[in-house]
């Protein structure tokens, strides 16, 4: 990586900074495609998406304006292993923890993501710019990154740990923002084809086909992926389809851009594993589901040895199956020299559900039932194999559009921006029959072939997000950037119930509440500068208030349309307010050509910050099981602040033009100020760590490369994590090593094959087995676990025409 001139750090504001995991020598190309005006994202060359071996593919942290923003290219990504989520990639950040039970990160019923102590509802998440919602589980206003786009058509992601963009396009990002961003066409035609084989049989085939540039500045691609995979502990199929399309016109007035994505995902889910205090040195470290073996799950259930297995018993399979279809139309103009406007326009719909074939007499099933088939044989009921099939069947339509105005005013350049959304969700809670002579699978929606017998409930909700934005980045000195700025943000939110739960029958609910909820805010302000102190130092500052406004589905656990009457809800409006943030940071970059014996440069930065989070939102579960099958209605209420302090320290240390090494340590303490009361127990929060985000962090990559071969071994230690909110149970810290060694066949010119490589993946080099994932809902005594995938080798095939 070039080392930038004082002038190219103020064009950036913010040039490249720390951490760079560099393969090769630098190559003349800059990361700037071209000016970046002061305040706004710098624009990065979209990479192919298979390097040649020896390509200079690089992880770098960025300063973006007065923000740390670290970033990672799709090229990267597809090192760590070829099809990874762009969350996933973000693993081998500082500050980062992302935890998941496949080696992809795409199954999205057991991710964990923690940045700085926020976790994955907390944070903010776009894709070019259109939101992708706060990606809760059972999701009613967006779609996860990896089934926004392929994975291999991503360009870069990046990571603002802190504090977002003002303009960023959400209503969660509390703690910071995650864009990824889809790469443009190619400039000359060509096809890519990568094929992917492994462990527990996986095969994943990617293909794309660019036209190159014709006409007056058009080009275009298609692309489509396709992926299937056992599950290394059960015998489930995960994978699906997905297709990217992607039209660009680019002249000297402006950028059409025009995207369209689809995405049919069927991922069997691992089912988590209930711990307790007593049972924390002898809980199963996995636990399968039976499918396909349905007699076997029959002579389970007639034993009665699943009563044995209590809280872990095994359900004979679960299932998350998504449809996405995404798309939108972008137009970035050059009104003049000085004044740019930008509009995106853009439209997202969404059939889901999520599927659970289980026993019906545990985990409070027959008390529910008995609202509905009062003195009746269950088994009976439903269809004579003694077991039900349990849904949450989602749908999501929203669309909305994004506006940005910039303007040149010499030493000032000024933003507005405005963001509008309608969203229109629906969720049912329904179960049906699952019969002894004609089970069903994982790979069926029930509603294609039965008739559900209990609607528990049927939720419409329609919300209107709006939100205005103003800032200035004023150069005060050819050396000294000041930004200034501030965000308002609106969100109109209605809910109405076709179908109520039976009172009773849904674990502390009456009835789910009707009606509406607005909350408003009009003043979220950012202050920042960047110094650069030296031709190799920078110096940046910032301050910024953010919010996270309230989630809006009757399926989600923090929504206030997911109280358990009328009542609680009309209170919830009136005492409860929604969760926000002071986040302060500051750092220094720093980056050196040296002539040390082997070593040739370093580059590297420091950041500390420190965060106020205030009216932190907490629901108490009303089922002692934090995943209770039987689900019901939590409390919300505001329980008091978070004190967060922390350190990032990352850099890369260059040994000629063959081999660099990375390493990032991260130390985060994030700890409750105040107790808080559940009924009439004061539970004992003050002081205590945020449970699921370890207090330490450390990551390396060492790269090599030599003539058509490149190689790289990545490390991940995460410390040790306190499971409840009174830090009474926690688990262990572990390490974990992945790695790839890769070669470009050589290849003569003039055949039609113009590029080839093949590579060599290894998750989890020494296999261990260790507490990924922690679902934590319990104040003490309890918690959920998912374990962590073992050693898995996956070898790919890059063909280029």
């Amino acid at each position: 990586m070039t080392m930038f001139s004082r002038t190219a750090a103020r064009l950036l504001c913010g040039a490249v900074g720390v951490a760079v995991l560099g393969v090769s020598p630098v190559s003349s190309q800059s990361l700037v495609a071209k000016d970046a005006e002061p305040g706004s994202p710098a624009p990065v060359a979209a990479p192919d998406p298979v390097p040649a071996a020896g390509q200079d593919d690089t992880i770098v942290v960025t300063g973006t304006a007065t923000r740390s923003v670290a970033q990672i290219s799709g090229v990267d990504m597809q090192k760590i292993l070829p099809g990874v989520s762009p969350l996933k990639a973000l693993q081998t950040l500082p500050g980062v923890t992302f935890l998941t039970a496949d080696p992809w990160g795409n199954n999205e019923q057991n991710i964990s993501l923690f940045v700085h102590g926020f976790n994955a509802q907390q944070l903010g998440y776009t894709l070019d710019g259109l939101p992708l919602g706060d990606q809760n589980y059972g999701n009613y206003n967006g779609l996860s990154p990896q089934r926004a786009i392929i994975s291999e058509n991503v360009s870069r992601v990046t990571l603002a740990s802190g504090a977002g963009d003002l303009g960023t396009a959400s209503t969660s990002n509390l703690g910071g923002t995650i864009d990824t961003f889809s790469s443009d066409p190619r400039k000359e035609m060509g096809v890519q084809i990568d094929q992917t084989l492994g462990s527990h049989s996986t095969s994943r085939l990617f293909a794309r086909i660019d036209s190159g540039t014709f006409g007056n500045g058009n080009s275009f691609y298609i692309s489509g992926s396709r992926q299937k995979a056992k599950a290394w502990d059960f015998n489930g199929i995960q994978g699906g389809y997905q297709a990217n399309a992607k039209f660009v016109h680019d002249d000297s007035t402006g950028k059409l851009t025009v995207y369209a994505a689809y995405s049919d995902k069927t991922e069997p889910n691992e089912d988590s594993t209930v711990i307790t205090t007593a049972t924390q040195a002898t809980a199963p470290y996995v636990r399968p589901f039976k499918f396909p073996d349905f007699q076997g799950m029959l002579n389970y259930l007639n034993s009665g040895a699943y009563k044995a297995d209590g809280s872990n018993y095994s359900n004979y399979y679960g299932v998350a199956a998504r449809t996405d279809y995404l798309g939108y139309i972008k137009y970035d103009w050059n009104v003049s020299d000085r004044v740019t406007f930008s509009n995106q326009a853009y439209y997202h719909h969404n059939d889901g559900v999520g599927i659970i074939g289980g026993p019906i007499d545990v985990a409070g099933l027959p008390k529910l039932f008995s609202f509905y088939y009062p003195g009746q044989n269950l088994t009976t009921v439903f269809g004579g194999s003694g077991l039900a099939t349990r849904t949450t069947e989602y749908r999501i339509a929203r669309g909305g559009l994004v506006s940005t105005v910039g303007i040149d005013l010499g030493a000032h350049h000024i933003e507005f921006g405005a963001w509008y959304e309608h969203q229109s969700s629906s969720a049912y809670r329904r179960w049906y029959p699952f019969p002894v002579n004609d089970p069903t699978t994982p790979y069926q929606r029930p509603r294609d072939s039965l008739t559900p017998l209990i609607t528990q409930y049927h939720s419409e909700v329609r919300v209107d997000e709006y939100q205005a934005h103003i800032q200035d980045s004023w150069k005060l000195l050819p050396t000294l950037t000041l930004q200034g700025g501030v965000k308002s943000t609106f969100q109109n939110a209605s809910q109405r119930v076709p179908t109520q739960p039976i009172p009773g029958s849904f674990t502390g609910s009456v009835a789910l509440p009707v009606g509406k909820i607005d909350t408003h805010k009009y003043f979220l302000p950012q202050l920042g500068a960047l110094w650069d102190a030296s031709d190799n130092e920078q110096v940046f500052v910032n301050v910024q208030k953010n919010i996270r406004q309230f989630q809006t589905s009757a399926a989600a656990g923090l929504s206030p349309f997911a109280l358990g009457s009328q009542a609680a809800f009309d209170l919830f409006k009136d005492n409860v307010e929604p969760e926000t943030s002071w986040t302060y940071e500051a750092g220094l970059r720093s980056h050196h050509a040296l002539n040390l014996g082997p070593i040739t440069g370093f580059e590297g930065q420091i950041s500390v910050y420190h965060v106020d989070f205030s009216n932190r939102l907490l629901g108490i579960s009303p089922t002692p099981v934090v995943t209770a099958v039987v689900s019901g209605a939590a409390i919300l209420q505001n329980v008091g602040a978070v004190k967060t302090d922390g350190v990032d320290i990352a850099g890369t240390i260059r040994f000629g033009p063959h081999f660099s090494f990375y390493d990032a340590l991260s130390y985060n303490n994030s700890r409750y100020e105040q107790d808080y009361v559940s009924g009439t127990t004061t539970v004992g929060t003050a002081g205590k760590k945020v449970p699921g985000s370890p207090d330490w962090l450390n990551k390396f990559t060492a790269s090599a490369n030599y003539d058509i071969f490149d190689a790289q071994l990545i490390g991940d230690y995460i410390g040790k994590r306190y499971a409840t909110y009174t830090n009474d149970l926690a688990v262990k810290s572990y390490f974990t090593l992945s790695g790839r060694i890769a070669a470009r066949v050589p290849l003569a010119e003039g055949q039609i094959v113009k590029t080839a490589t093949v590579s060599l993946n290894v998750t989890n080099i020494t296999n261990k087995r260790a507490a990924s994932t922690l679902s934590i809902g319990a104040a003490s005594g309890t918690f959920n676990q998912f374990p962590v995938a073992p050693r898995q080798v996956f070898g790919t095939i890059s063909v280029g025409f």
